[in-house]
């Protein structure tokens, strides 16, 4: 049985940094697409950043380019997410997440069908 676990979550005040981390194994080390995705409450899922493993591909949501850093490692099967100059607005459940591409792109959100349980991040002063 495949599983996404993540760590390094936790409490900063803003303008703060948190790096997450998140190691795949048992076969979802295979998957092409991994990406971070943030639950808030009240809030629907966001897919903050992804990462295609075979063409180093890289996409970011809005709110967060130029602050956040995502990078991955196949040696590791390892998936890291540097977040820098931390909102209030960027606290919630971050999960990591894998799949195989569509037609030869990472972009689409179903195909990340496989995840993590979480890691919880608070920006708060």
């Amino acid at each position: 049985q495949g599983e996404l676990v993540e760590s390094g979550g936790g409490s900063v005040q803003p303008g703060g940094s948190l790096r997450l981390s998140c190691v795949a194994s048992g076969g979802i080390e295979s998957s092409r697409c991994m990406a971070w995705f943030r639950q808030a409450p009240g809030k629907q899922r966001l897919r903050i950043a992804r990462i295609d493993t075979f063409d180093r591909t890289i996409a970011y949501d809005a709110s967060v380019n130029g602050r956040f850093t995502i990078d991955q490692d196949n040696a590791t099967h390892s998936m890291s997410l540097q977040m820098d100059n931390l909102k209030p607005e960027d606290s919630g459940m971050y999960y990591c997440t894998a799949g195989q591409p569509y037609d030869g792109t990472c972009q689409p959100l179903w195909l990340y069908r496989s995840s993590g349980r979480g890691t919880q991040v608070t920006v708060s002063s």
